[in-house]
């Protein structure tokens, strides 16, 4: 884990049960946060947002310190991330590590994101638990907090970024 990933994650987990408000509006003070991070100013599905955040909030900590970072895309859009990610930060076919941001592909240009908390297993279709933003307690994409998720290293995922 890059000293990077290990910051955002931290982040992540301290925003554990944050929540928009009014709930179903995407919005709310700590969202505009989020969001606003992605140069976004207006009620949007956050979870890549989210993702950004963390990491733009953890790169902050580790520029004062004189550590050179490099953020994953500025965007609020998941496929969009992925998609203007450098191949070197798009990790395929292998297994997951803590701090990565997973990418899912939900058809229709819709996807989802989140940050990789803990592996349980190893290989495709291993257990990997997750902190998502946006989500719900059944793992929707349009959800309403931020939550730890428990997620198979599978279809509809379709690679992890890792900074």
């Amino acid at each position: 884990m890059t000293p990077l990933s290990q910051q955002a994650l931290s982040i992540a987990i301290s925003q554990i049960g944050k929540q928009e408000t009014p709930i179903g509006s995407n919005w709310g003070d700590t969202v505009k946060e989020y969001l606003a991070s992605v140069n976004c100013n207006h009620p949007a599905a956050w979870c890549m947002a989210f993702a950004y955040w963390c990491f733009k909030t953890g790169g902050s900590i580790l520029s004062k310190a004189g550590m050179p970072v490099t953020l994953p895309p500025q965007t609020a859009r998941c496929l969009d991330a992925w998609q203007k990610a450098d191949a070197a930060h798009r990790i395929t076919g292998q297994d997951p590590q803590p701090g990565d941001i997973f990418i899912m592909d939900l058809g229709n240009g819709l996807g989802h994101a989140g940050i990789v908390k803990e592996l349980k297993g190893s290989g495709p279709g291993c257990m990997i638990l997750t902190i998502d933003g946006n989500t719900n307690d059944t793992g929707s994409r349009e959800g309403f907090e931020v939550e730890l998720k428990k997620r198979y290293n599978q279809h509809p995922i379709i690679g992890y970024l890792r900074y």
